[in-house]
């Protein structure tokens, strides 16, 4: 299992989780093992992205960083967003495969930028909104994803096409748009609240109010999301009942700005598996806790890491993986087209 952070100050930071001997529930069992940490962008870090052994960070110097996790070397960089900063970043990775097939980036100018990861070339860019994008959801088909951007809009773009099919006025400016795990339900976070949202029609299902406001969100497993932001909490929706399922008050002592879910809990867990979330703050501690427990009064984190930086965002993967990402200098001849189609 994989983590990587990005920070204010420009350092990427690279971290692999491994579990002890023997697990415990009131003590620190797993240990957040660096694996790397330097400056690897001229200005702040806003975005990180990992699948398998393939990572990918963006910044406002209008870069992309790529990183092979399983050597902690660093791949070399994008230069594609030129005077544009880089918001966004997300992998496609199909269900049947360990390694992503496609790197998706957006940008502060509205773009969205599609990548073949196998090597990585850009395929095209599509002009999607009219001010900078916030944030980006990848369908788990791989055939289209939901922008929201600066201009108060949402979009869904085709990805085999390539082009915009969507666009909508919301009236407000929503941060962050997430599928649930089937794909059937799409989450879009605005300021303090979070409305759960039907994928066929966009119908608002219901709307989820927290305490402060959202700054990060992840999927988890049965219809769970679980939110963190200015509260420095941990929330758990049930997105079916519109409820809160559980919360770790005061999981870091300042803002969270990054959620994980490591595992999944696919009924074939056991104890020496836990239900894993990591979770990052603003002032430079990571986190993983085992969510199973958070029914007790004080929730004790399974490892932590100290960066002594202010971080910014977090990703992760529990995805094993033995092929080495590389990276491409062109697009195949007479390839324009995205096309993240099964073949």
């Amino acid at each position: 299992m994989s983590l990587i952070a990005g920070s204010y100050e420009k350092f990427i930071w690279g971290y692999k989780l491994k579990p002890s001997n023997h697990y415990s529930s009131d003590q620190k069992t797993l240990t957040l093992t660096q694996l790397f940490s330097y400056p690897a962008h001229l200005s702040p870090i806003t975005t990180v992205a990992v699948s398998g052994t393939a990572a990918a960070s963006g910044g406002t110097d209008d870069t992309i960083h790529l990183y092979d996790l399983s050597t902690s070397s660093s791949l070399g960089a994008i230069h594609h967003h030129e005077s544009s900063s880089v918001t966004s970043l997300a992998f496609y990775t199909p269900q049947n495969l360990s390694v992503p097939r496609n790197l998706f980036s957006t940008s502060a100018d509205g773009f969205v930028s599609i990548f073949d990861a196998d090597p990585f070339v850009l395929l095209t860019s599509v002009k999607v909104h009219k001010k900078g994008v916030n944030d980006l959801a990848v369908h788990h088909s791989g055939k289209l994803a939901l922008t929201v951007g600066r201009d108060e809009c949402l979009a869904m773009v085709n990805l085999v096409r390539g082009r915009r099919s969507f666009y909508h006025k919301l009236g407000k400016e929503a941060s962050l748009i997430k599928f649930d795990g089937s794909g059937e339900k799409f989450f879009m976070v605005t300021e303090e609240k979070v409305g759960i949202h039907q994928a066929e029609d966009a119908k608002l299902l219901c709307e989820l109010d927290g305490k402060k406001r959202i700054l990060c969100a992840a999927p988890g497993e049965n219809g769970v999301l679980l939110t963190g932001g200015e509260d420095r909490s941990i929330t758990a929706w049930d997105t079916n009942s519109g409820k809160v399922a559980y919360c770790i008050e005061d999981a870091h002592s300042a803002r969270v700005k990054g959620i994980v879910v490591l595992t999944k809990n696919d009924g074939g867990g056991t104890a020496e598996n836990p239900y894993l979330v990591a979770s990052a703050s603003s002032d430079g501690v990571i986190r993983v806790w085992d969510v199973r427990m958070a029914i007790k009064e004080k929730l004790l984190p399974l490892a932590e890491a100290k960066t002594n930086s202010r971080l910014t965002c977090l990703a992760g993967s529990s995805i094993k993986s033995f092929k080495r990402p590389r990276i491409g200098d062109s697009a195949p001849k007479g390839e324009e087209k995205a096309s993240t189609e099964d073949s």
